[in-house]
């Protein structure tokens, strides 16, 4: 199975989880959960307050909303925002998401909390023949594997 949780840190916060806007919509939408500004040419994270737990082979990503270059000038820098099986409940975090935001526009763009920002889609992925890792266990989050 795979869905959604709350993260510890943010347990006494209204956070709502993430959700299919359609039936048949491929993601679900990511909200911030603090107001969060962002100057020109600026990344921050915006928080989530949400963790997600899936199978050992699945892996959810997190794409821009269509309306964040069109709305805000925001997009993620990295284009696509990868969350591992290991990422949840690991020890630094507790798992959870936080969304790298770029502000390419020439004003502060500010988002309020619960403006829904991104998208996440669980996927299948493959390895390949003869795959050997170190058999390490995550610490945290961004950067953590080196």
């Amino acid at each position: 199975m795979r869905g959604f949780n709350v993260a510890k840190a943010y347990q006494n916060k209204t956070i709502n989880l993430p959700l299919r806007s359609t039936e048949k919509s491929a993601g679900y939408d990511f909200e911030v959960c603090e107001d969060i500004t962002i100057k020109p040419q600026e990344i921050k994270l915006a928080e989530t307050g949400v963790k997600a737990y899936m199978q050992d082979d699945e892996v959810l990503k997190l794409y821009p909303r269509s309306s964040l270059p069109k709305n805000y000038g925001l997009t993620i820098p990295n284009n696509v925002g990868i969350i591992d099986a290991d990422y949840y409940e690991n020890p630094t975090n507790d798992g959870a998401i936080y969304i790298q935001l770029y502000n390419f526009s020439n004003t502060t763009q500010t988002i309020k909390k619960g403006t829904r920002i991104a998208q996440g889609i669980f996927c299948k992925y493959l390895k390949a023949e003869h795959d050997e890792t170190t058999n390490a266990k995550r610490n945290g989050g961004f950067g953590s594997t080196g």
